[in-house]
């Protein structure tokens, strides 16, 4: 009887070592990453294959906001996020006191001024209503883009942290309407005018090059970026993503699929 349960047990023991060894394995090469819809799941899924030939599987996961993808990266149901610029991810651990890092930029997508009312800043009226985005870097981002262009001036002590409590001056009188980033399309008839992030303004169907009124340039310091845990940058499945990503290949993509509204950063 002794000598079956002890059969038995190693049985058990051998059994739940090759579970083991195999989800390890599983997880060795393979990618669960978050990512926005445009462009981020389009440039994901263009390096798929590739990824493939350097045996790296991908999972994709799509998220439609700018705060799950990086609370499901710290709970380790995502093993890597593409959906931000390094400010906001900085704000964000820092908030939420999360362990996350970069592990390298993709691409630049313009932040710009969109109006349906308006098709230069000099129509602008006084009094006219801007959205803008809600979170604290965005925020900044896009108040720095007005003042860029001299609808507004800022402290210049507060830089990318900039909030409408920093504006010392503001000579048409500009209503400024903080909404969340992924709204912002939506309520452009609502406004005069809306500061979108490129993603959105692509998903919009908005050509930014085109239809802003005001866009960044390409000396933007705002590169979306690949997150994962820190401590994990030295694993060689981390490291193929980013070889695929910074490639010749992926630069041409976006060139030629993105009207100027996605800029590579590397």
């Amino acid at each position: 009887m002794k000598k079956l349960a002890l059969i038995t047990l190693t049985i058990v023991l051998v059994l739940t070592s090759l579970v083991g060894c195999s989800k390890n394995n599983g997880s060795d090469n393979v990618i669960r990453i978050g990512v926005s819809p445009r462009p981020h799941r389009e440039l994901i899924e263009f390096i798929e294959e590739d990824l493939k030939e350097e045996g790296v599987e991908l999972e994709i996961i799509e998220f439609n906001d700018y705060v799950k993808p990086n609370l499901a990266l710290a709970e380790k149901e995502l093993d890597a996020n593409f959906f931000q610029h390094e400010p906001y991810m900085n704000n964000f651990k820092e908030e939420k006191n999360i362990d996350i890092m970069s592990i390298g930029g993709v691409h630049i997508e313009p932040m710009g001024l969109y109006s349906t009312k308006f098709e230069t800043i000099d129509e602008l009226e006084d009094g006219s209503e801007i959205a803008f985005p809600n979170d604290p870097t965005n925020g900044g981002r896009a108040l720095l883009l007005l003042e860029k262009y001299g609808l507004i001036k800022l402290n210049p002590e507060v830089g990318i942290s900039a909030t409408e409590n920093d504006i010392i001056e503001n000579p048409k009188n500009l209503k400024l309407r903080a909404l969340e980033a992924a709204y912002l399309p939506r309520v452009l008839n609502e406004v005069d005018g809306a500061i979108i992030n490129g993603n959105y303004a692509l998903e919009a169907e908005l050509v930014p090059t085109e239809d802003s009124l005001i866009l960044e340039e390409k000396d933007s310091p705002y590169p979306n970026i690949i997150a994962i845990r820190a401590g994990e940058e030295k694993e060689e499945k981390y490291v193929k993503l980013m070889k695929v990503l910074q490639s010749e290949k992926v630069r041409k993509f976006i060139e030629e699929n993105y009207e100027g509204g996605v800029i590579p950063a590397f």
